[in-house]
């Protein structure tokens, strides 16, 4: 058995102990079979047979994704789905190229059902114009994937339809072995909540932000967001995901503003300084994220996001770098 299967094989069974041997392991073989990252290690003059820690990885600066084919094996195979990260139009977009469009669906799912239960419980609809009209977004992909698997009959996208949506909504809660998901883009959510405020069909509804106002409306801080969103959908938390373009993985937050990440989805802090000072125990810094599933990619990104870690290992994304693209999932100011 490849390297690949194996691994992809042990993937859903991974727990928050044997993780990080996990993530060793890979980071060997993908120091010398992601050419990128290779080349990126060698210049750094680093031996990877002689890391021991996760906290003794480099992480892959996240802008290599722009400018390079970030693949492991990359002889192997040729991408069957590419994900674009959004942005504006002078900004150029992170390429991610997929091997097994199923093998990121079904490990989101899992990631969901994890968190929320099964996705058969569930009805999604989604506000995400602006990823839909860029296309090739990861995130659309999931919405989809998670509708089709759910089996629900109403459709989950409303482009700029906000009358079909409260229809949607209102058919959604009639189904009392279902709850409903409201996923958006924060623009997107705040227009709509800004004309149907107050609203019955808002009510019981479980909203889940995923950050961004993509120029449409000025930037504000979560609690702000979620404080105006709450005066529309009621007293409920709002939750909200972490994830990007680079990544296959997810954490969500459930109302708090505190991220909870699966075993496949560990996030390490760094001085905003110094990348390659790296602590398991720094309360805050900027974000280096391990995702395992991305054994086709690079598993080891440094990130722009600012965090705060708590003991429990939940985090708290506290902004941008100065100078970083506003883009991606929850990387708000």
């Amino acid at each position: 058995m490849s390297f690949r299967a194996e691994y992809l094989r042990q993937l859903p069974l991974l727990t928050d102990t044997t993780a990080p041997a996990a993530a060793l392991e890979l980071f060997r073989y993908q120091a010398q079979h992601c050419a990128p990252y290779a080349a990126y290690l060698a210049a750094l003059g680093y031996q990877p047979a002689r890391v021991q820690r996760l906290e003794s990885i480099p992480f892959l600066p996240i802008e290599f994704f722009k400018t390079q084919d970030v693949r492991t094996d990359a002889v192997d195979w040729q991408p069957e789905e590419t994900f674009l990260s959004s942005g504006t139009t002078r900004q150029s977009r992170s390429q991610h190229f997929v091997r097994e469009p199923l093998l990121y669906r079904q490990h989101a799912a899992r990631i969901f059902e994890q968190f929320y239960g099964p996705l058969t419980g569930w009805t999604f609809l989604a506000l995400l114009p602006s990823y839909l009209e860029q296309g090739n977004s990861s995130l659309v992909a999931m919405v989809e994937y998670f509708g089709q698997q759910s089996g629900q009959l109403q459709p989950a996208f409303f482009l700029h339809d906000h009358e079909a949506l409260l229809t949607a909504l209102a058919q959604a809660k009639q189904q009392p072995s279902r709850k409903v998901l409201l996923l958006g883009v924060s623009y997107a959510l705040l227009d709509f909540a800004a004309t149907y405020a107050g609203r019955p069909e808002l009510h019981g509804v479980t909203v889940l932000e995923t950050g961004g106002m993509k120029g449409r409306r000025r930037e504000m801080i979560r609690e702000e967001l979620h404080a105006e969103l709450q005066q529309a959908f009621g007293p409920a938390g709002i939750h909200s995901e972490y994830g990007m373009t680079e990544l296959l993985g997810q954490a969500y937050s459930f109302g708090d503003g505190r991220f909870h990440a699966p075993p496949q989805l560990r996030v390490l802090l760094r001085d905003p300084s110094d990348p390659f000072s790296v602590s398991a125990t720094r309360a805050a810094g900027a974000i280096n994220v391990i995702d395992l599933a991305n054994v086709d990619s690079c598993a080891f990104i440094e990130t722009k996001d600012l965090a705060r870690l708590h003991p429990d290992g939940s985090f708290e994304v506290l902004g941008r770098l100065d100078n970083s693209d506003v883009r991606g999932c929850n990387q708000m100011v």
